[in-house]
Parts: C-alpha cells; structure tokens; sequence
C-alpha cells in the first residue's frame, strides 16, 4: 500500500533515514523539522499519515496532536525519546495511534506504517448487530452498527451517541467497532490489541485502557460510572448490550 506520509522530525539525519525507508516502501514522503510546519502539512487533503517527533521547535508534537485531533482522524504515529509511562499515555490521550520510543529500528517504524495504513483501510464486516443479533443489512457491506443509543457507521466513519457526533481517532474507532459488532461479548485487552494492531507486541495493554478512558469521556453521560463501556475486572471489556437510555 503507497500512501502520502508526512515526516515531522527535528533531526536532520533520522528525518532522511526515515524518509529512505518509506520511500522504499513506495511511500510518498514529506519532511518537516518543526511543528507549526507538521500541522500545516498534515492539513493538507492527501495526506494519510503523519510520523511526528515530540520534541520539536516552535510546537510541539504533543501541542501538534492535540491541534491535529480536534479537526481530523488522520493516524498519527508519535516518535519520543521520554520513556517514563505517563509520557507516552499522554502521546496516547491526546489520540496518536501508536508509539516508539527512540531508539527504534528503521524496520519496526516502517512495520507500525504498514499496520496503521492497512488498519485505516480495512473494510468493515458485513453486519449489522442490535441486542446482540446479527443480520446482514440490505445495504451490503459495512453496515451501520447500533447498540442501544450507540451508532457506528463505518462507511461513512461515524460515531453518535445519544444522537450527538462524536470525534474518535482511527484507534477509538477501531475499537467501538469491534465492540459493538457483538454486544455483550467480553474482550480481552489481547484480543483488541490484535484488532488494532493486528501485531500485539508492538504496544503494551495499557494502550486500550488509555483508549477506552478517551471513548468514555465522549461517549458515556458520567464516565466515572459507565454504563455502556464497561469493564469486566480481570478480564477485558465489553459493550453492554441494552445501556440504560437505550430506550
């Protein structure tokens, strides 16, 4: 899959070494060394990725992502040499995709490319599920899931919830989808990694916990007492399968 990637990397050597790589690939590559420059770029109409390093002059790849989320769901693959956890679930709160702390390996980068451009791709499953049932919608594939108050469409890649539109990265997404294509059912932290990732080694369990926290905040009424985004200790998580206000 070619895809049109921005590179934002202070660093002029990392920047060509990454740029060589997913040019490789067959990947078209632009690259920036600061951050206004990475937000402008990412704006633009046929970008599909954006790689961005944390620490950058004039705005920051944290400040980027943030900017960057409030408009778009372009994935966002965040570089960062901070290796303490709470930096790397802030790059995660603020809705990058993935993470790689420096240094990494030319390969894994280009490896964590490939899982986001293939995931953005994706086509949805032929369903449409209600109360834990599944039927195939008379408008074919990827069919409009809805929970209770709860509507994904992948098609048009849209979530509402209590009739509002809500905002979700291509990892929330990913997520809610797989979710409520079979209400009720408990997923562990694994398997959604897998869903997300398709190769769970690549980030740790704390991932989902730091997605379904941001999904929480946009779906729930309270997300400090959930009750359609539910967590089954020990276990995973689940979609309940008639939330209240499903009526």
């Amino acid at each position: 899959m070619c895809a049109h990637v921005v590179v934002a990397e202070d660093d002029p050597k990392q920047a060509d070494l990454i740029r060589l790589y997913l040019e490789r690939e067959g990947h078209r590559v632009d690259v920036v060394h600061d951050g206004r420059a990475a937000l402008e770029r990412a704006r633009l109409g046929s970008v599909q990725l954006l790689v961005l390093d944390v620490m950058m002059p004039v705005l920051d790849g944290l400040d980027v992502c943030r900017a960057l989320r409030a408009e778009s769901p372009l994935p966002v693959l965040m570089l960062t040499a901070r290796t303490a956890e709470e930096d790397l679930l802030l790059g995660l709160d603020l809705g990058a995709d993935d993470y790689l702390t420096k240094p990494y390996s030319p390969r894994e980068l280009v490896a964590r490319v490939r899982a986001l451009l293939r995931r953005g791709s994706r086509p949805a499953p032929a369903r449409d599920t209600h109360g834990g049932r599944d039927a195939q919608d008379a408008s074919g594939p990827q069919a409009v899931l809805r929970v209770g108050p709860l509507t994904v469409d992948p098609l048009r890649h849209e979530v509402t919830a209590h009739g509002r539109r809500i905002g979700c990265t291509p990892a929330e997404f990913r997520l809610l989808e797989v979710l409520a294509g079979q209400p009720g059912r408990v997923f562990t932290r694994a398997q959604l990694l897998e869903h997300l990732h398709g190769i769970d080694r690549y980030i740790t369990t704390r991932t989902v916990d730091t997605h379904v926290m941001n999904l929480r905040r946009k779906i729930e009424p309270d997300a400090r007492r959930p009750v359609a985004l539910l967590t089954v200790y020990g276990i995973g998580y689940k979609l309940a399968e008639e939330p209240p206000g499903a009526s």
